[in-house]
């Protein structure tokens, strides 16, 4: 069997959910009931190239060898396909100013050229964040499309679901393997407009077809951020390339996030620019990943099948964000407040997403909530702007991956139970007619409420840590951590940035907020989400799967095994729930006692710059900080069980207690209402003004000179009657007006 090379391979991850997805658009009416096949053959050969690919980047990256060991090589292989464009003398300093990359680097060949050309490969690199990310989206997608073949077959779209959905993962696969900033940008908006087809599937619903629309319209807002960073990136660098090329004549052409400008500490540019540039990266991260205040479009969103929710809005797209931030580490890393900010962000939008989910009686809503909070905490440990931070961010999104997309497909199979009816005080007591749904969806919301030993203990431990270090970075000492037994070192960070500790000037700007007092808080915000966290998903677990038996009128079941009704999903939805709740119990504890993601992760060239593989320390395990974490989700379980465990759905919840915060948090803090009366409402206006100003002052100028000649023409035509007499007349008045004219001229 031949082997192919890893550029080869890497090729295909995208290319073979392309063409699945171009086979079922010309194929699908044709297979009918099997539409689904080219698709999913697709996503499946895609899923195990990338596997591949994860496995053969790991035997790259060097072994680890104790706790003292040396920080791994970067790793990368950059793949260049064509040339998409290039133009010569692209830009060029005006007379007498330099250049603008002269204030980055003197080793930097930009800041010697005054005329940069500029030049767009399509280029895809491999490295170990791609091949994670490629390994999630891929396997995430094929047990979706799986899943999808039970949950849509009586639907009349179902070969266009499947072509969207391979359309998905090849546009995701490309924005993740992308090696340029304008590359990115292309897919960032494919993912965006798959994203938009999915969403609004069900376009003849009213509530699909609008909420289609929220998410394309407040997405554009971050990708506009993201647009005017490539701008600023290309001004400030001369290149948007992340890998270095060569020239021509031999010389290395240094790329944003190459191995020429990381070996430089002062490579990157500060200040005011590097500011903008990493904030509006960060508006861009805030659209996709739907952060505050650009949140609000993901609740909405789950007015699409379920398979397009679990997909997009819990395991792929909504990664976007964590995925640009993570890539860009080094522009951050020269911007300590805008770091912050990325924190401060992320803390925010976990808490009040969590309070928000604590009200909420649509389990699908419930689990939307539940993204954007876990996307908080993914934010609030990127921020730290450390190893850890970074490291621990990507275990999240691994483990939130498999957990949430559990969550997801359960929600779909409840739902698809029920009739379509998703209210959960409408149907109670599901355990017994659908003992492999709630069997599963415990071990979802077991991994999201970060219960030992399941996947999301270890992860939201790690970014726990990741705060409490820079909160405080003097409390890590041996007598608060326990060593993990024959474990690694972990590449991570409980010491305060290299470049912190060094700055002996003032902080001005967003700069001031990177103090200790800053991190506290943020760490106590994270703690308190945990705990919430741990409420609202164990009250949708009691209110669907405990308490007496109850289900909806159009709720269509069938016989069981011991006779009684049965209303549990066709296998085709169950074994990918079956699949994927083994990795949610174990995945977690299996990569944290080995150590392999993190030291797996610490190699991806971003993370080997030396502002943040600086920060590298020990692999330990803190045990005050799980008991922390495990106290506030046993206290939120605890709560949540008082107030529903065995009740019915629809009976007198523990939210009444709430008082006005019960109004406050159903109404999802105003947010939708205030853009409706600062943003929607004076835009409506404008709209309004324009028209009106459109239709009577330029239509009606336009008008008025176009009947200009025909109100001429009118008053010469109405002299035109055909009688000589007046003709006659006409001709008289004429010759006599011509002699008075001539009289008149001649007396004077």
């Amino acid at each position: 069997m031949q082997e192919f090379s890893p550029s080869t391979l890497l090729v295909l991850v995208p290319l073979l959910p392309l063409v699945g997805a171009i086979l079922t658009v010309m194929l699908g009416r044709t297979l009918g009931a099997k539409a689904h096949l080219p698709a999913i053959a697709g996503i499946a050969a895609a899923a195990a190239v990338a596997v591949m690919l994860l496995a053969a980047t790991a035997r790259d990256v060097s072994p680890a060898h104790g706790p003292h060991a040396e920080a791994v090589r970067p790793v990368e292989m950059i793949s260049t396909l064509w040339k998409w464009a290039s133009f010569d003398a692209a830009y060029t300093p005006p007379e007498g100013s330099p250049a603008t990359d002269a204030r980055l680097t003197p080793r930097d060949l930009a800041a010697s050229q005054d005329v940069r050309s500029f030049s767009i490969p399509v280029a895809l690199r491999l490295d170990p964040l791609t091949a994670t990310m490629l390994t999630i989206i891929t396997c995430v997608g094929l047990l979706v499309a799986i899943y999808s073949t039970g949950y849509m077959h009586d639907d009349p779209g179902y070969p266009r679901f499947f072509a969207l959905v391979a359309m998905f993962v090849f546009s995701m696969s490309m924005l993740v393997a992308a090696s340029n900033f304008l590359l990115v940008y292309v897919f960032w908006e494919a993912v965006g407009a798959c994203s938009y087809l999915l969403i609004g599937f069900w376009f003849t619903k009213p509530e699909a077809a609008r909420a289609a629309k929220k998410a394309f319209l407040v997405n554009r807002v971050g990708d506009f951020g993201l647009a005017i960073a490539v701008f600023l990136l290309w001004m400030s660098y001369g290149t948007l390339d992340f890998h270095d090329t060569i020239s021509p004549d031999g010389v290395i052409m240094p790329g944003i996030l190459g191995q020429t400008r990381l070996a430089d500490a002062a490579g990157y540019a500060g200040g005011a620019v590097g500011t903008a540039i990493c904030l509006l990266l960060l508006l861009a991260a805030c659209g996709k990943s739907a952060q505050l205040p650009l949140h609000v479009w993901l609740p909405d969103a789950m007015e699409g099948p379920t398979p397009a929710s679990a997909l997009i809005h819990a395991a792929t797209m909504v990664t976007a964000g964590i995925y640009l931030i993570t890539r860009s580490a080094p522009l951050f890393a020269a911007c300590p407040g805008a770091l912050t900010m990325v924190s401060i962000v992320g803390a925010t939008t976990a808490l009040v997403a969590a309070l928000i989910g604590t009200v909420q009686n649509d389990l699908k809503r419930v689990l939307a909530y539940s993204t954007i909070s876990q996307l908080g905490y993914m934010f609030a440990s990127l921020g730290t702007g450390t190893l850890l931070g970074f490291t621990a961010a990507i275990f999240h999104l691994l483990t939130h991956a498999c957990f949430k997309a559990l969550l997801f497909l359960g929600a779909g199979s409840v739902m698809h139970a029920m009739g379509g009816v998703i209210d959960m005080r409408r149907f109670g007591g599901l355990r017994r007619v659908m003992p492999i749904t709630a069997a599963t969806f415990f071990v979802g919301a077991a991994a999201l409420a970060g219960v030992a030993p399941f996947a999301g203990f270890f992860s939201k431990d790690e970014i726990l840590a990741a705060l409490h270090a820079k909160g405080w970075p003097a409390a890590h000492g041996d007598h608060h951590a326990m060593a993990v037994a024959g474990g690694p070192f972990h590449l991570a960070a409980f010491s305060t940035d290299a470049t912190h500790a060094t700055a002996t000037a003032p902080a001005v700007g967003l700069d001031a907020l990177d103090r200790p007092e800053t991190w506290q808080i943020l760490f106590w915000m994270s703690l308190v989400t945990a705990g919430l966290t741990a409420f609202y998903t164990f009250r949708a677990v009691f209110m669907t799967f405990t308490g007496p038996t109850r289900v909806p009128e159009g709720a269509h079941g069938h016989g069981g095994h011991d006779g009684h009704e049965s209303y549990e999903s066709p296998a085709s939805m169950t074994w990918p729930l079956m699949i994927l709740a083994v990795p949610s119990a174990l995945v977690g504890w299996l990569l944290f006692s080995t150590n392999w993601l993190a030291h797996f992760l610490s190699a991806t060239p971003s993370l080997t710059a030396p502002t943040v593989a600086a920060t590298a320390t020990p692999h330990v395990f803190h045990m005050d900080l799980a008991i922390q974490g495990t106290l506030a989700a046993a206290i939120g379980i605890v709560i949540a069980a008082i107030g529903h465990l065995g009740r019915r759905s629809d009976g007198p919840q523990l939210e009444r207690f709430l008082g006005p915060l019960q109004t406050l948090f159903a109404n999802k803090f105003y947010f939708d209402q205030i853009y409706s009366v600062f943003i929607v409402r004076p835009l409506e206006a404008l709209a309004l003004v324009a028209a009106l100003f459109d239709r009577y002052v330029i239509d009606g100028t336009v008008d008025a000179i176009a009947g200009l000649p025909v109100a001429l023409g009118g008053i010469v035509r109405r002299s035109q009657s055909g009688l000589l007499q007046r003709y006659a007349l006409a001709g008289v008045m004429g010759v006599l007006a011509i002699v008075v004219l001539l009289a008149w001229q001649l007396r004077g």
